[in-house]
This record gives C-alpha cells, structure tokens and sequence, in this order.
C-alpha cells in the first residue's frame, strides 16, 4: 500500500495523525510503526485473501505430502496425520521464510519474522481442515485412489480457507501476522 500521500514530511502532517513517538503514529525515524495500516482502517479483504492463500499453498503441499507418504507407507490414521501436519507447517513458513532471505535478512530474523507471520494462519487452518476430515465418515480410511479422500481433503482446505481468511484480516488489520511480513516485501 502506497502512504507516500499521508506522508510528506511536513510538521503539519505529523501532527494531523497524531503525536509522535512510542505511543504515536511514527517512531524517530518517520517511518510508520507495524500497526499502522489498522489506523488507515485495517486491513482489505483482498490483502487477507492474498495472506491466506499463501499459506493455504504451503499448508496444502505440505499435507498432501505427509498424506501420500503415510498412506503409501500404510501408516495408521494418527501418524499420517502427525506427519501432514508438521509438514503443513514446515511448508507453510517456508514460503515466507524463503521470501524474507531473498529480501535480505538474515536467517535467524526470517525464522523469527516467519514464525510470527504464520503461526496463527497455519494453526486455524489446519485445525479446521484436519477436523473436516476426522468428521466426514470414511475419509480417514479412505485411499488415495478414492475420490472420498480427495473430496474430503480438498473441502477440508476450502473451509480452511474461508474461516482463516478474516482471522487473517483481523491480524494484518493489527500489525500482526502478514503485516509482519509486508515490511520486507
């Protein structure tokens, strides 16, 4: 999002958002604190959608992976389902992690900045998605051949998708989640 318009550098300016400093609408150095874009009036649906889609991507990969391998190793229902989910997770803040290094910073800054990004938008989404398929009958014994496991697992991540997105809208509308990523984009 473009505030070049909300900031001009003027003292006029400054003091039409409000004071400055720790508490106010701009630090030290004039830039605008993480929070910022909830006092423009939080985060856009589209925005949301974009952050939910990311994640919903890596949690994706990486659960229909961890489903393929644990099925094809005729594992039982709870380990294939450890395995999706922590390669949901693993998947998830990769997509960010790698985005944040290519954008510079350094490892352990992107782990901090992935793990804050995506943390709450992999757990709703895999606690909603995991759920729809725990209760839709037969799909935690269905094969990768039948098109019960698919459906299921496919509604479960369109379900995700739809709940996750205004937690998503909420977190960035508040600096956090996304947000936190934005500054490096």
């Amino acid at each position: 999002m473009d505030h070049s318009a909300h900031h001009t550098g003027t003292a006029r300016d400054h003091a039409t958002h409000g004071p400055t400093g720790p508490h106010g609408s701009h630090d030290h150095a004039g830039a605008a604190p993480a929070g910022h874009h909830a006092a423009h009036g939080g985060a856009s649906w589209g925005m949301a959608i974009k952050a939910t889609l990311h994640c919903l991507t890596g949690c994706a990969i990486g659960e229909i992976l961890g489903m393929v391998i644990g099925t094809a190793l005729l594992w039982g229902n709870v380990p294939t389902m450890a395995l999706a989910i922590t390669l949901a997770f693993v998947f998830g803040y990769s997509f960010t992690l790698f985005a944040v290094v290519r954008a510079g910073l350094d490892l352990k800054t992107a782990v901090k900045v992935a793990l804050a990004a995506d943390t709450v938008s992999i757990a709703v989404m895999e606690l909603v998605d995991n759920a729809i398929i725990a209760l839709t009958p037969g799909a935690m014994d269905a094969h990768l051949s039948d098109g019960l496991f698919w459906s299921a697992l496919l509604g479960g991540f369109a379900v995700a998708f739809v709940v996750t997105t205004p937690v998503n809208k909420w977190m960035i509308g508040r600096g956090k989640g996304h947000a936190v990523v934005h500054a490096y984009h």
